[in-house]
């Protein structure tokens, strides 16, 4: 299990996104050498846990719960074949795209080591966008992206530190529960009704993903 690239991405002005400021950073792009990486913040304050990595509209993206996005290249390899394009390291928006990491099995609360000194854990999935859509320029984009249930990961920092393309991820510790980031996917998106069940994760979900499930239960019930 590895990093093959590390990518971030700068500030761009386009006509798709409902960012109050009119601007993206999901175009990330694999840099070269090591990558700072450190607890950005509090959520809409915070942005990208990544140095040098752009974050535009704080109010959805960014923040120590959300300081990581990591996607896997097995998952683009298949999304290349349906799609019939190629698809770079990066172009789902990613900072970090993994080979050999199980990313929809992995487990809400997971930890990572990543090289020598960064240690991650897992806070839920990616919950996509109008932006991702129109950055991907694929018609019913989001409705085919979530039936796949294969997000991606959003990451919080544990341990600040380095990284860079070539590190591997090392799977440190499993919390005592079953809920895996593809079943919190589904829960928040096409199976509400069980989104009760995914409670038992709460103590390491982002703060997002938590509040919905909690509204839920409060208004429906366990």
């Amino acid at each position: 299990m590895k990093i093959l690239s590390v990518n971030v991405g700068v500030s761009r002005a386009v006509d798709y996104t409902n960012a109050p400021s009119g601007t993206t950073g999901i175009d990330k792009r694999p840099v070269e050498g090591p990558v700072r990486v450190a607890r950005p913040g509090p959520a809409g304050v915070g942005a990208s846990g990544l140095s040098g990595d752009a974050v535009c509209d704080l109010r959805f993206h960014g923040g120590d719960d959300r300081a990581v996005y990591a996607f896997a290249r097995e998952d683009l390899d298949g999304w290349e074949k349906e799609l019939g394009r190629r698809l770079t390291h990066g172009s789902f928006g990613e900072n970090l795209t993994t080979l050999g990491v199980g990313l929809r099995d992995a487990l809400v609360g997971e930890r990572w080591r990543l090289g020598r000194e960064v240690v991650l854990e897992v806070t839920g999935g990616r919950l996509p966008c109008r932006t991702f859509g129109a950055w991907l320029g694929e018609r019913r984009w989001l409705p085919r992206f979530t039936q796949e249930a294969s997000p991606g990961v959003m990451l919080r920092v544990i341990e600040p530190g380095e990284l860079c393309a070539g590190d591997e991820i090392e799977v440190v510790h499993r919390p005592p529960h079953d809920v895996t980031v593809s079943r919190l996917f589904r829960a928040l998106t096409v199976e509400r009704e069980s989104l009760p069940g995914v409670l038992v994760a709460a103590e390491w979900m982002e703060r997002e993903q938590l509040e919905i499930a909690r509204a839920y239960t409060a208004k429906h019930g366990e």
